[in-house]
């Protein structure tokens, strides 16, 4: 009896640490890639940055897993390096933060405080390979994550193996749209 209940305390135990674990592959809990990718997914092309009016509801103040987060909510220029992660089947198809649906395949991005809707050009350190993100959604909210990129766009910078990658976000602003210096090189 006493074999019976070690037994059930090992498999419970398992079976809670799992819920907030990575599955298999590195991916969290039913997260990851597509079933089927398109084949030309590499060729995706990066988000044409336009002006457009930031939401109003998209960036107010707000509260993610304890921690409050104040949205910038005027265009000036940001940089930050960091951790990038990436989301992909299990939140394609919902909602972002624009009230968009999410499509794991276009050139989109989650920042915790960028403007919503506003671009952003984004390097891994690792490969030098850049995309122009159009930031439509909330998150990432793990502290050691900077930007949470569509599918497309990790793997276009080359971090969808890893699931995470070292890079480099420089926000494009409204001038910088205006006048076209947003297509030179990073």
């Amino acid at each position: 009896m006493q074999t019976c209940f070690r037994v059930a305390v090992v498999a419970l135990s398992a079976l809670l640490t799992a819920c907030g674990t990575t599955q298999p592959g590195g991916y969290y809990q039913n997260d990851g890639p597509p079933d089927q990718a398109p084949s030309d997914v590499a060729s995706t092309p990066d988000a044409i940055p336009r002006i457009e009016t930031f939401l109003a509801r998209a960036n107010r103040p707000y509260v993610a897993l304890g921690r409050s987060y104040t949205p910038l909510t005027s265009d000036v220029a940001f940089r930050e390096r960091g951790a990038a992660s990436w989301y992909g089947r299990q939140f394609h198809g919902n909602r972002t933060a624009s009230g968009e649906i999410y499509d794991m395949f276009a050139m989109t991005a989650a920042h915790p405080t960028l403007p919503i809707p506003s671009y952003v050009r984004v390097t891994a350190m690792r490969t030098r390979q850049s995309v122009i993100v159009r930031v439509n959604d909330r998150g990432p909210f793990k502290s050691d994550r900077v930007i949470d990129l569509s599918y497309a766009a990790a793997v276009r910078v080359g971090i969808v193996a890893s699931g995470t990658g070292i890079v480099e976000l420089e926000r494009i602003t409204h001038a910088q749209i205006a006048s076209g210096e947003w297509r030179g090189a990073p």
